[in-house]
């Protein structure tokens, strides 16, 4: 174990009591004996989404409006906290320390009992994330290979990581606080009908997109650190360096993927004019489950699919 003073953590206006009784040997002891049971949870996922669409099929879409503009908020507000706690850890050690400290020392779990545990929630957070999924189920909105791999590889990564306090992940869990920050944010704002600007969905593709790119870049560099300074010295393993690279490539793929079909193509712009056409039939009618922002935004649940065939299944269900 590397050993660091505790003048790597920031200095933080307030702590919270629970913040400060924060012991992270004990969670990691727990971790460590019942983390396999994430493979649980990931099978039972799948088969209430797949059987819960199975259920639907020949059923009317819920559409559970209130729940959702409370689930969103929740997150948002959830997301938002945990980047104001973590950001300034990391932003700290870059100041101070450097790329070598941010990739290879894992303070921010041991010496640092706000950014630690807002670290475990996050991990933790990764098994209610699960419930964005029986939304999309019970609302009949298409679900495509994206939306549950992101889901499951996340959980079952991020449980892993932690029972390694892998050095490199303060880079990962700081970027997906700040994107789902803005992103389930705009979830609730459609969810609860306002419009914002929809070039606000684009800059949050965007976002995921760049994240992905980092992620690729710090397990590159740390893959480096790891070859030049040794175990040691960088508290990160090859075989979470091969994982983690593997899974963030994948996503970039599919990320950049629906970017160009949702904003560069031609098929996207007609798809998106077909969608709007539809959100204003439907929304005549208030009965409709999906908005803009289902068109234009939910990435990590749309991404594959073409859009254009969707919106064709539901106008032909309406």
């Amino acid at each position: 174990m590397i050993n660091m003073d505790i003048s790597v953590t920031p200095n933080y206006s307030y702590i919270f009591d629970f913040e400060n009784d924060f012991i992270h040997q004990r969670t990691r002891k727990w971790m460590l004996e019942n983390w396999t049971w994430v493979f649980y949870y990931c099978g039972i996922y799948m088969l209430v989404i797949f059987g819960g669409q199975h259920f639907m099929q020949n059923r009317p879409r819920f559409q559970l409006r209130g729940p959702l503009i409370i689930w969103n908020t929740l997150l948002a507000m959830f997301s938002i906290m945990g980047a104001a706690r973590t950001a300034p850890e990391l932003l700290h050690v870059l100041r101070h320390y450097g790329l070598f400290h941010s990739v290879c020392v894992p303070s921010y779990i041991e010496q640092d009992r706000v950014c630690g545990f807002w670290t475990w929630l996050f991990v933790l957070s990764k098994l209610p994330e699960l419930g964005d999924t029986i939304f999309i189920v019970l609302r009949k909105q298409p679900l495509i290979f994206l939306h549950w791999y992101h889901h499951i590889t996340v959980l079952i990564y991020s449980w892993f990581s932690y029972t390694e306090y892998t050095s490199s992940a303060r880079w990962f869990i700081v970027m997906n606080y700040c994107v789902h920050s803005v992103m389930y944010s705009y979830y609730a704002l459609k969810a609860a009908r306002f419009n914002p600007p929809r070039f606000i969905s684009m800059i949050i593709t965007s976002l995921q997109l760049t994240q992905m790119i980092i992620g690729c870049a710090i397990n590159v560099w740390a893959n480096g650190f790891l070859k030049t300074h040794g175990t040691q010295s960088c508290n990160i393993s090859q075989r979470n360096i091969n994982l983690s690279i593997a899974m963030y490539f994948s996503y970039f793929v599919l990320f950049a993927r629906f970017f160009y079909k949702a904003y560069l193509s031609p098929g996207g712009h007609k798809s998106r004019r077909m969608a709007a056409s539809l959100v204003a039939q439907n929304t005549a009618k208030l009965s409709s489950p999906i908005s803009t922002a289902d068109a234009n935004v939910m990435s990590s649940k749309y991404v594959g699919e073409d859009a254009q065939a969707a919106y064709m299944r539901k106008a032909k269900a309406q």
